[in-house]
């Protein structure tokens, strides 16, 4: 490995506040909606799928933890697991911490409900100094946000899937939110 690209690989995964100012405001979120919840468990139990263990990942605002909580009460109805419900601020010094914590007893797949801000700033820990895969985490509307792929830089997100408040689908390809 070149020293060029050692050097870029252990660089912090932080976004700048200069970085951050040229999206605007990223910490809105909305209540979830029942079509949402249920396009978000019909995701993840599609035919075939293997995924009976995740972790949920969730922004402190009442709207995520409500629909973390949500999603958590429907999921182990259905005789399905969660490993851990593991919550962050919208500024913290480094995010290690709560990446760690998803990702330390390897579930399934990932459920995450957030404001778009500190999610940008958690996904890039996670692809930084995880085995997390975006590809198989799913998300609520609120990160359904076309900025959030470019804040997070390329391929951060890449496979990312979640449902949309009239429980349609999406998902990121490279660095683009599709519907």
């Amino acid at each position: 490995m070149s020293i060029r690209a050692e050097r870029e690989r252990s660089r912090s995964p932080l976004i700048g506040a200069a970085e951050l100012a040229e999206f605007g405001d990223l910490s809105a979120t909305t209540p979830h909606t029942e079509a949402e919840l249920a396009a978000l468990i019909g995701l993840l139990t599609v035919a075939k799928s293997r995924i009976e263990i995740v972790a949920i990942g969730h922004s402190r605002d009442a709207d995520s933890l409500a629909a973390a909580e949500a999603f958590a009460a429907a999921w182990e109805a259905r005789g399905k697991k969660v490993l851990a419900s593991v919550d962050w601020p919208e500024a913290a010094a480094s995010w290690l911490r709560p990446a760690r914590r998803l990702t330390v007893e390897a579930p399934d797949a990932w459920v995450m409900a957030a404001a778009p801000l500190g999610f940008a700033q958690l996904a890039r820990r996670l692809r930084h100094s995880t085995d997390w895969d975006p590809a198989r985490t799913f998300a609520f509307a609120s990160l359904r946000d076309s900025r959030l792929p470019a804040l997070t830089g390329p391929d951060t997100l890449h496979g990312l899937r979640g449902a949309t408040a009239d429980g349609a689908v999406w998902h990121v390809r490279h660095r683009w939110v599709m519907s």
